[in-house]
């Protein structure tokens, strides 16, 4: 059975940082590319970072230059690393495949407030 589990969110103020962790497990990990995704409240849930099976990245415009999306195979974990935190970064952060959807997890909160 497929799962993904994040953490590592939680408050912090604007101009700061947070690294954010996805364990998963019942999947070949190393196989896939996998997302991190966010969801604010009123707004779809949207990709932000992306990271291919050999380690390719790729990111939306508005975290360009500020977060970073890395993985461990061996741990099947996929991180992304999250620097000069804006108000507007305050959303659920969730990971999951980019071109293989699984069930989501419970997500993380982050809050980016003074």
């Amino acid at each position: 059975q497929v799962q993904l589990v994040e953490s590592g969110g939680g408050l912090v103020q604007p101009g700061g940082s947070l690294r954010l962790s996805c364990a998963a497990s019942g999947i070949m990990f190393s196989v896939h590319a996998m997302g991190w995704y966010r969801q604010a409240p009123g707004n779809q849930r949207e990709l932000v970072a992306a990271i291919s099976s050999g380690g390719s990245t790729d990111y939306t415009d508005s975290v360009k230059g500020r977060f970073t999306i890395s993985r461990d195979n061996a741990k099947n974990t996929v991180y992304l690393q999250m620097n000069s935190l804006k108000p507007e970064d305050t959303a659920v952060y969730y990971c999951n495949g980019r071109y293989a959807p699984m069930r989501w997890g419970q997500g993380t909160q982050v809050t980016v407030s003074s």
